[in-house]
Formats: structure tokens, sequence, C-alpha cells
């Protein structure tokens, strides 16, 4: 998206919603929202990743990441991450199953993407794959963003144990 879009979705009605921006989100709840936003997409490659390395990510000084609330309880993320000086990453966007076709996605990725231009760039990006939610990529595109790349890649699916250790770590 080499541009902000010209409408931002507007806001659910008769809803409770909450989006609030973390600071220093600890490693657990964020770990958590990557497993129950990621799991059937199989978002693993931050539950593989030990403390220090996780840490060194996400509480950098530029990092942003907000979270959904709906009727009180998490609902799903986005993690905004800056990547040169002028393109701006869309690291992480979803929510929770218990959240999806309530006609919230728009708005809260509309959200997402405000946030993203908020920090100046000239860019910003996004990735998504096959096994992402099949209604992602054409949200993307219907907010702004055009495809540029394809890449195949192999998915090492986790195994529950492996899962539950990371989610549940001390």
């Amino acid at each position: 998206m080499d541009a902000p879009p010209a409408v931002t979705p507007a806001l659910p009605y008769n809803r409770q919603i909450a989006l609030l921006k973390t600071n220093d989100i600890p490693l657990h709840f964020y770990r958590y929202l990557t497993d129950r936003v990621g799991r059937k997409w199989h978002w693993v490659n931050v539950l593989r990743l030990d403390d220090e390395e996780l840490a060194a990510g996400i509480h950098r000084e530029d990092r942003e990441i907000s979270v959904l609330y709906l009727d009180g309880a998490p609902a799903g993320f986005f993690d905004v991450k800056p990547q040169l000086p002028d393109e701006v990453e869309l690291a992480y966007f979803g929510m929770m199953e218990h959240a999806t076709g309530q006609g919230l996605g728009r708005w809260f990725l509309g959200a997402a993407i405000s946030a993203c231009w908020a920090l100046g760039p000239k860019r910003v990006t996004v990735q998504t794959c096959t096994l992402d939610h099949p209604a992602a990529l054409p949200l993307y595109q219907k907010l702004g963003f055009k495809p540029v790349a394809q890449k195949k890649e192999i998915v090492r699916p986790m195994p529950f144990a492996e899962r539950s250790a990371s989610v549940m770590r001390p």
C-alpha cells in the first residue's frame, strides 16, 4: 500500500469494543494472543522463539502492539513493525474465532492500517498466505493493499506438546 486509504471503515455500533495499545506486553500474553488468533493458521514462528528473542522483537521502542477486546475479553490483536525508514509492516493481524463473522474485521483492519500510517511511512506492507483465513487477502485488497510477490514456503506444524510448552512456559 503506497498511500493511506481515502476512507476508514466505521466503528461497528451496538457492540462493546475496545482497542488498547500495549506497553511492554508480557511475553506470555503475546504468546497467548498469537496462539489463539493463529492456531488454525499455523502461526508458530513466534511460539518457537525463546524469551530473549521474543522480548528483543516485541519490546523494541518502535514496535506497536494493540489488543482488540470484545465484551471485555481479548478478541484479537495487531502488531505494527517499522521495517525501513520509509516502510512499516503490519506484522501480525487477526481475530479470535469468537469474534469473526460479526462485522468487526473491516473496522479492525482499518484501525491497524491507520496505526501503520500514523508512523509516517511511504509504504505499508502486510504478508499473508494461503493458510490464513480465506477472507484475509480479499479484505486486505478491499482496503487498499496490492499483491506484489508470491513465494512457496514449508510449514512445520507444531505438535500439541510443543505448543503447550511454549504457551504455558513459566
